[in-house]
Formats: C-alpha cells, sequence, structure tokens
C-alpha cells in the first residue's frame, strides 16, 4: 500500500495581485506526496491549487476531501484508478493535483510526467508578460520591465481602474511598438457588462490587440455568442470553461463559437479534461492557450511540461512563477520571454 499525505502552503505575493474581482496578497496550496514507505526516495509530488473566489472547489469542505482522497488513495493497489474516488470531479484542483502526483510517482518521482524535450531542458515555450492592474503609473512601469526583459507578447489586466486611463495605457504601448514588434492581449476577467461590451471592444480593437480574455462575466452565454459574433476583437473564453462538465464542452463550443479558448488544468480538471477541450478546439478551428491560476512552481512545471506535449508557438501565460516571495524552487527559468527548465537547477524543500 502506498502512504499519501499532504501539506498547506501559504504563498505571499511580491505585491498585492489586483484583478477586476479585487486585490490579494496571499495564495493558499497543497502539496500532495505519494510513495511506499519502503521505498520514500521515489516520491510523486502534486499541487492541488484551488482559487478562492473562481474554482468551483471552493468550498468549505475542500481540506476534508482532500484527507478523504488521501485515505482512499493510499488502499489503492492500481494507482491509475485515482478517478474512481467518488466526487473528484467537483474538485478539479484536488483532481489536478492527485494526477500530478500520480504521475510524477509512476514515473520514478523525478518531477517528469511527460518525458519530453522541455523537460530535458532542450525545448523553450514562448510566454507572455503579465501587468497586473493598478494606478497608471504602476502598471507603466511593469509594461517597461517586461519589455526590457526581452517579452515581445504582453498580457495587460484591465477593469479595475477608469477604462479611459487602461486605454491611455495600451495607446502608449501601441505609440511606441508595432504590432509587429509587441503583441498585446487584455484579460478582462469579466468586468464590462452587457450593454457596454461591444462599445469597448470596438475602442480597444483602434490599438491592434491580439485578443481580450472574457470581457463579460461566465455564463451570459447568448450574449458572449452575439459578442463572439460581432466582435472586432478576438474573444477568448476563460471563466466560461469553469464547471463545465464534459458532456457539455462541444455544446458549450458550438453555441458561442469563440475565437479562443484559455485553458488553466487546475481550474478544469487536470491533464485530461484540458486535453478534451484541445481536441474539441481544434476541431472546431478555435485556438488556445495554456494559462496557470496561480500555483506554485510544482503545478507550473506539471502545466509547462503538459503545454509542450503540444507544437505550441504562439506564447501561453506560464510567467507566473515570479509573483511570490515564497514560491519553490524550482528548475524553471524564465530568459528573453521563454521558458524553460534548467537541467542545472534543483528543486527546493517543500517543507
Amino acid at each position: 500500500m502506498y502512504k499519501v499525505e499532504y501539506k498547506r502552503h501559504i504563498l505571499d505575493f511580491n505585491f498585492p495581485a489586483r484583478t477586476s474581482r479585487g486585490a490579494i496578497q496571499q495564495k493558499e496550496t497543497y502539496f500532495i506526496r505519494i510513495f511506499r514507505p519502503e521505498n520514500p526516495t521515489i516520491t510523486g509530488i502534486g499541487e492541488c491549487s484551488p482559487l478562492r473566489g473562481l474554482s468551483i472547489d471552493d468550498r468549505p469542505d475542500y481540506e476534508d476531501f482532500l484527507r478523504e482522497c488521501t485515505r482512499q488513495l493510499s488502499q489503492m493497489e492500481d494507482l491509475k484508478r485515482f478517478r474512481s474516488i467518488p466526487g473528484l470531479e467537483e474538485y478539479p484542483s484536488i483532481a489536478f493535483g492527485i494526477e500530478m502526483a500520480v504521475y510524477d510517482y509512476l514515473n520514478g518521482g523525478t518531477r517528469d510526467f511527460f518525458g519530453n524535450d522541455f523537460r530535458k531542458g532542450t525545448q523553450r515555450i514562448p510566454i507572455n508578460g503579465l501587468v497586473w492592474m493598478g494606478d497608471r503609473d504602476f502598471m507603466l512601469e511593469q509594461v517597461k520591465t517586461k519589455l526590457k526583459a526581452g517579452f515581445d507578447c504582453i498580457k495587460i489586466k484591465v477593469g479595475a481602474i477608469n477604462f479611459e486611463e487602461e486605454c491611455e495605457l495600451i495607446e502608449y504601448i501601441r505609440s511606441n511598438y508595432t504590432p509587429e514588434e509587441i503583441t498585446i492581449r487584455v484579460d478582462a476577467n469579466g468586468a464590462f457588462t452587457a450593454a457596454d461590451a461591444l462599445e469597448k471592444l470596438q475602442r480597444l480593437a483602434s490599438y491592434q490587440l491580439h485578443s481580450i480574455e472574457q470581457p463579460i462575466k461566465a455564463g451570459q452565454i447568448e450574449v458572449m455568442r452575439e459578442l463572439c459574433q460581432q466582435t472586432p476583437l478576438p474573444i477568448a473564453l476563460d471563466e466560461e470553461l469553469i464547471g463545465i462538465k464534459s458532456s457539455e464542452k462541444a455544446s458549450l463550443l458550438d453555441r458561442i463559437s469563440p475565437q479562443y479558448i484559455i485553458l488553466k488544468p487546475s481550474l478544469l480538471g487536470g491533464f485530461q479534461q484540458s486535453e478534451e477541450w484541445i481536441n474539441l478546439a481544434e476541431e472546431r478551428g478555435i485556438g488556445w492557450w495554456m494559462t496557470s491560476a496561480l500555483e506554485a512552481n510544482v503545478g507550473l512545471n506539471a502545466i509547462s511540461q503538459f503545454t509542450a506535449q503540444y507544437p505550441v508557438t504562439m506564447p501561453q501565460g506560464l510567467g507566473t512563477g515570479q509573483l511570490y516571495h515564497n514560491n519553490i524552487d524550482s528548475p524553471l527559468t524564465i530568459e528573453k520571454g521563454e521558458l524553460y527548465y534548467d537541467t542545472t537547477k534543483a528543486w527546493g524543500s517543500l517543507g
């Protein structure tokens, strides 16, 4: 039998991270370990990373269910049967954390999930530089820092300050850099209303942006469908995918017909669930990219390796490892707008 345990960890942001849903200064996460007591040198490690106010598993019984999952896992003869745990589909971040730990354990406990070139250190993934909400000077300073660091794709959070100020910031970037030099994405996190969304999209489109993520709140299917039909700016669904069952995925994509979808494995249920979305999107000619959901480097590593299973050329949203001052040390390294696994660096302790 297996020994399965978990540990709660609080990640501290380097600054208050603001979105249209408010500011956060800390992020709760749980690390899960799987090993055999007679051979603890081979340990599978995963991360269960719920996102408060957004995950469908943001529930008061979260830790109780995680504890029950560890009990059931410890009694399984075949870890690959972990999806048979009753109720697991209602806790996507726990499902992903367990999936991560099982993959790691079965591959020898070396944090190698797929044996691909990214994990070997020979493949790099282009990523966007994330600019968080704040006053104009704070956001402008972030933009300058990202550009100086070599990013050629910038993602800007919008919807928390005056829209005119946000447009001025975008206009500043575009007046200095052409679309060929700098790609600009914006993420509204559902901040626009059904009444003003199209007008704001038209305004933003004048800056030759790549796309906008989730312009209105999730659940307004018909409004989102009409926006995707009329928009002058490509729309990417993000929160809209959260909590959608496998049997409902194709229907959602067919009804809305977005230009892109954003995949966050911790919010969707892990590798297998994300793969389902990718297959359905590609069948319909819908583009996609992967984004972390503020995981620590443990989860970010797994998501990055999964992303590298695909021939990605578009910048991914995998630059969040630098957000915390108490993250787990890892081989994940960012250089000139690209993420890679530096095999000369060691993993830090989970404590």
